[in-house]
């Protein structure tokens, strides 16, 4: 078919994709395209749309073996493979399976559609890392179809009726009857006239344009457990696709995207801070005051540390989902050296500087042998 893009392209895979990788790749397409989410609404349906096909036939292993061999043109009515051209078989969407139904089966393709359930929808929602450690209730709009109030769904004009569509008599397919060098064979067809629907409606609702459904945004509350990360995902029963000819709606599964915190940084059920300490209680020791989550909270800080040395705070970390544990928080110090002395600090230095060089050079006295630390209290009068 001339016009038509590569399906592997469509859907961003290499031929040699899996299943899996097929799938995805749709999901993504399609959550991405779709008419409600996306800004420009006549692009976003022509792609999802393309995004559809493109998933109907690769998804099939069938469909797909085919197109891998013979491309476009095995869906073509008019250039069947193998030569068979518009009086062969019709490889048209669905062409595979009147075939199959014809030798194995397939008694329910002429009934008339019941009830479907809606299709799942799917979205992102940012939050805090406050509330994906804390648990949070979100308001969220969600934009989706709704069934017309004016019509109450039926697609017809309020005093109006839905006819049976007298082409296919209701069943909203036809069938048709080809002779082939195989011999005869019966095809069934979506019917034209209805477009498979088994209804005609004269007069269409001007609220819906004879859809039986309109665009509405709704406000619900979604709780979000403690304990979320990114990638998380929550499910909304109910929420999704409206249903078709009395079917339940689809559900909404909605994926978490933590914000990156000013502070904290997130390692699974672990939170990090850094904190600065001052050269001085580095090296005499101090008790501190450090953020958590929960607020303030009190280390000791033992003489000598280092820069770099990580202190756990227990239980100030991320909970466990569906669970009373907490993960911990660690606490980095990093030892701020002063950029501006006054001239007394300048002094105490250079003393210590000095006993630390007196030391250096004599060895013979083991009075004077100090640790670093006890001379550098010395030379601050402690």
């Amino acid at each position: 078919m001339a016009g038509k893009r590569d399906y592997y392209d469509v859907l961003g895979v290499s031929r040699e994709a899996s299943q899996d990788e097929i799938k995805k790749a749709y999901r993504k397409m399609a959550l991405k395209y779709h008419p409600d989410v996306h800004p420009d609404k006549e692009e976003a349906e022509a792609r999802f749309k393309e995004i559809n096909e493109a998933y109907e036939v690769l998804s099939d292993s069938q469909k797909r073996a085919t197109y891998d061999r013979f491309g476009h043109s095995a869906f073509d009515p008019s250039q069947g493979p193998g030569g068979f051209g518009g009086g062969g078989f019709d490889f048209g969407m669905g062409g595979f399976e009147d075939i199959f139904d014809m030798f194995f089966g397939g008694g329910d393709r002429g009934r008339s559609r019941g009830p479907t359930r809606g299709a799942d929808r799917e979205m992102e929602l940012s939050i805090d890392l406050e509330d994906a450690v804390f648990g949070a209730e979100k308001e969220i709009q969600i934009p989706r179809m709704e069934e017309c109030d004016t019509c109450e769904g039926s697609g017809a004009q309020p005093g109006t009726e839905v006819k049976r569509c007298s082409t296919c008599g209701g069943t909203g397919q036809v069938r048709s009857v080809q002779s082939t060098p195989f011999g005869r064979f019966e095809t069934v067809r979506t019917c034209g006239k209805c477009s498979g629907q088994g209804t005609v409606i004269e007069k269409p609702c001007k609220q819906c344009n004879g859809s039986g459904q309109v665009r509405r945004v709704r406000k619900v509350s979604l709780k979000i457990p403690a304990g979320v990360d990114t990638g998380s995902r929550l499910r909304m029963q109910g929420e999704g696709g409206p249903g078709q000819l009395g079917g339940p709606p689809g559900d909404l599964y909605i994926y978490i995207r933590v914000n990156p915190h000013p502070i904290f940084k997130r390692q699974g059920y672990e939170l990090t801070c850094e904190v600065p300490i001052s050269f001085v209680d580095a090296a005499l020791g101090a008790e501190i005051t450090v953020p958590t989550l929960d607020g303030e909270h009190k280390i000791t800080i033992p003489e000598g540390t280092q820069t770099g040395t990580v202190f756990k705070v227990r239980g100030k970390g991320v909970p466990h989902l569906r669970s009373r544990r907490r993960g911990d928080q660690n606490v980095v110090v990093k030892v701020a050296v002063p950029t501006r002395l006054s001239a007394r600090q300048k002094q105490l230095l250079r003393e210590f500087a000095r006993e630390e060089s007196e030391e250096q050079n004599d060895n013979d006295n083991p009075k004077k042998d100090k640790g670093f630390f006890d001379k550098f209290k010395d030379a601050l009068g402690g």
